[in-house]
């Protein structure tokens, strides 16, 4: 109660400490690919890690761990696995999670029926473009500031994000602080031309390398 009492007075701040696991769609010319994993997010300390555990089709084995401070400008790319990492420049603080400052809200709409009690649910729809990549976004959240449903789409691919089992705590704290292996990991120079961020390196991983 206390969470959304105080998240509505700033529509861009939804989620405080949370923890939400997704289910992601990204559909292309090239086929579809399924994901499934977890968002570990504190707004109020400006931090997100997203972990993606399984993948469909199984053999295309793709993955990403992502760590981003958004007010250090700067992200891990963890490989648990191998105890490695990469350290970069964040140029965009957007991501599923948030709506962003010059979204425009669109019309309030009941996902299920809103005639028949218990079955539906009542969602803003905000609508917008994506910054630092050509592409627009409608993003559906509960009346609370919860998103549910996000759709992203460029000319050459789409991604829905489902959120889904939302807990308002954060379990693991520790997902949130840098792993000893990456504590004196370096800053990579950024490639001229190149903008770091969520979604570009979502893009890099689940549709480029699923060519």
């Amino acid at each position: 109660g206390n969470m959304f009492a105080a998240l509505t007075l700033v529509f861009t701040v939804c989620l405080t400490a949370t923890t939400l696991y997704f289910s992601l769609n990204q559909m292309s010319l090239k086929g579809e690919i399924k994901t499934h994993g977890a968002f570990t997010y504190d707004s109020t300390g400006k931090k997100l890690r997203f972990r993606s555990n399984e993948s469909h089709p199984t053999n295309t084995s793709l993955g990403l761990d992502l760590l981003m401070f958004f007010d250090k400008g700067v992200f891990y790319e963890i490989d648990s696995k191998n105890q490695s990492c990469e350290k970069k420049s964040l140029h965009s603080v957007d991501h599923p999670l948030d709506i962003p400052d010059d979204a425009k809200f669109c019309t309030t709409v009941t996902t299920g029926s809103a005639s028949i009690e218990g079955e539906g649910l009542k969602v803003n729809m905000w609508t917008g473009s994506m910054h630092n990549v050509k592409g627009t976004f409608n993003m559906f959240v509960t009346m609370g500031c919860l998103p549910v449903t996000t759709l992203y789409s460029t000319d050459s691919t789409s991604f829905l994000f489902s959120t889904m089992e939302v807990e308002n705590e954060i379990k693991e704290p520790d997902l949130l602080m840098v792993p000893s292996f990456c504590e004196h990991q370096p800053l990579e120079e950024t490639p001229e031309g190149t903008v770091n961020s969520f979604f570009n390196e979502f893009v890099l991983t689940f549709v480029m390398n699923s060519v």
